[in-house]
């Protein structure tokens, strides 16, 4: 059966590393920016991104709805942002944001690697090309992210 593998998609920003950073870290407005997750809170008491770090996102798809806690796995201001998103205590999908600054702004290259899935996930996949969906989320997600890293700050 299909199953998603991996993908990516990078977007060029005009704004500093640290601000792209600092957007896609605080994942508690992850709504405005993903077309699938809708909504995401950090877990044990953590208010910021650090390794170790726990967050349950909140997605959808259609009318089906589920969530997902995730692990933070790297956490390099204006670097790198990662998470694995676990399926009970397996790893099932992670998720990458690299960051490299250029002259003016810095390029951001979002991926995702597929790890593992149970039996009825890839039974769903049957009707519902994940790789696709994934690939067009991650292109969304990115330009959600350009627009906010690149709009004025609020005092």
């Amino acid at each position: 059966m299909p199953t998603a593998t991996r993908g990516e998609a990078s977007i060029e920003i005009q704004a500093s590393a640290e601000r792209i950073y600092d957007v896609i870290t605080d994942i508690t407005s992850i709504g405005e920016r993903s077309p699938e997750c809708y909504r995401a809170e950090w877990l044990d008491g953590i208010s910021e991104a650090q390794v170790g770090a726990r967050f349950v996102g909140y997605s959808r798809l259609g009318l089906l709805k589920w969530s997902t806690t995730s692990v933070v796995t790297a956490a390099d201001r204006g670097n790198e942002f990662a998470f694995t998103v676990l399926a009970g205590d397996r790893e099932s999908t992670k998720w990458r944001y690299l960051i490299d600054s250029t002259g003016d702004g810095a390029t951001l290259t979002e991926t995702y690697q597929f790890l593992w899935c149970p039996l009825y996930s890839r039974i769903a996949e049957i009707p519902i090309p994940r790789d696709r969906q994934l690939s067009r989320g991650i292109a969304r997600t990115i330009a959600h992210v350009k627009s906010r890293s690149e709009a004025p700050i609020a005092p």
